[in-house]
Parts: structure tokens; C-alpha cells; sequence
């Protein structure tokens, strides 16, 4: 089972891989959903997640708020993307929408250009896709080399149990073109029944393994 642990801080990365974590999600203010980290946390948490031979995917996002970015907005995604490949870091976790809550697929093809070589999760923006052109926009995401997908299925106000049928359904139809990792409500108590339930994914959160009481996140 793939693990992913998202960290605020690279205080964090230790315990989480020391509790199990398989891999490391790096973001900045998780309080507004994350954003991209200081290139001197991400430098430093690198090199400890390479030395434990754990994979280190970082946040690529300017700012809180939706998922519409303006041409400067999308510079500064790909500077940071251009900086986080001068570290050598395994993956990014990315997302781009249009007003209309469809895949910006001219911002994403340039996002996409400049991370070429790199893994690429499409964040939870993904949720925010009508459920009826969710399908079309996973086989676009994997034609355009997207590794996995992050979602819960809907929106986080809804307990993840209540998602199953749809994920099961996303998961059936994308057969097997692209990696989906659940996220929204996975705790170390409920871990294995979401994955006995949804089979080959993936799962991610800040609760996926137990820290110290006084690190743990919401």
C-alpha cells in the first residue's frame, strides 16, 4: 500500500516516515488546501527523502483560492517548477482549471512541458470537474503523460465511504491509464477499509500515519 504522507514542514518528515509513510507530499500553508514550499525547505527535505530512498513530490501552486490562474500567476508556476528540477526532486502535484471548472489544457500543456522527465499528480482540483466530464479529462490528463490523479470523489464535506461508487466507477473506467490516490478523510484508522474497498490506489493525507500529538495536522 503507497502511502503518501502531506507535509507542511520538513519537521514533519521524519516522524511520518519512522510511522510508515511511503512517500512525501511537501506543501506549504495546508490551511488554504497548500502552496508551493520555500526553495530551502524543499533543498533540505530532498535530500533527507533521498537518503531514505522515499520519493518527494512538491505543491506547485502561487496562492490560496480557486484554481484559475492568469498568465502571470502561470509564470510563476513554471520559475518554480524550473527551480524544484534544479534540485533533482522525484514529482510535482499541480492543477489548473478554467472558469468553467474544465481542464486548462493550454496552461496544463505548458506546465507539463517544463516538468518534462518529472512524475505529475493532477491535485483534488480535479473534484471540482462536473462528474459528467470527469472521465474525458482522466484520459486527457494520461494521454498528456499526467502520472496519478488526487481526489476524493467530491466534495470533502462528504465522508469519503459515500464517494466508493463513484471512485469505483472513475477507477473501472480509466482502466488502469492512470494512478488514482484517494485523499479527503484517510486516517491511519480507516486506511485499510478505504483501500480493501477501491482496490489498486493509492492513498494520501496528514492523518495517513499517526505523528506526535503536538505535529499532527487536521
Amino acid at each position: 500500500m503507497i502511502q503518501e504522507f502531506c507535509a507542511e514542514n520538513f519537521t514533519q518528515i521524519p516522524q511520518a516516515l519512522h510511522a510508515g509513510a511511503t512517500r512525501i507530499e511537501l506543501c506549504d500553508n495546508l490551511a488554504v488546501g497548500g502552496t508551493t514550499p520555500s526553495l530551502g525547505v524543499i533543498a533540505e527535505s530532498f535530500a533527507y527523502t533521498t537518503e531514505k530512498k522515499i520519493p518527494l513530490m512538491v505543491m506547485i501552486r502561487p496562492r490560496s483560492g480557486d484554481f484559475v490562474y492568469n498568465d502571470l500567476e502561470l509564470k510563476m508556476m513554471e520559475r518554480d517548477i524550473l527551480e524544484v528540477q534544479k534540485i533533482g526532486v522525484d514529482g510535482l502535484v499541480l492543477g489548473c482549471l478554467t472558469k468553467e471548472h474544465l481542464l486548462d489544457k493550454e496552461a496544463l500543456l505548458d506546465l507539463l512541458g517544463q516538468a518534462e522527465g518529472m512524475q505529475v499528480t493532477f491535485h483534488m482540483a480535479f473534484d471540482l470537474i462536473p462528474t459528467e466530464c470527469q472521465l474525458p479529462a482522466l484520459t486527457w490528463l494520461a494521454d498528456h503523460g499526467v502520472t496519478r490523479v488526487l481526489t476524493h470523489g467530491g466534495p470533502l464535506t462528504v465522508p469519503i465511504e459515500k464517494q466508493y461508487p463513484h471512485l469505483q466507477r472513475l477507477i473501472a473506467n480509466a482502466d488502469q491509464r492512470i494512478t488514482f490516490i484517494i485523499g479527503g478523510g484517510i486516517t491511519s484508522k480507516n486506511k485499510q477499509h478505504v483501500w480493501a474497498a477501491l482496490g489498486n490506489v493509492e492513498l494520501h493525507g496528514t492523518k495517513i500515519v499517526d505523528l506526535p500529538a503536538s505535529t499532527s495536522e487536521a
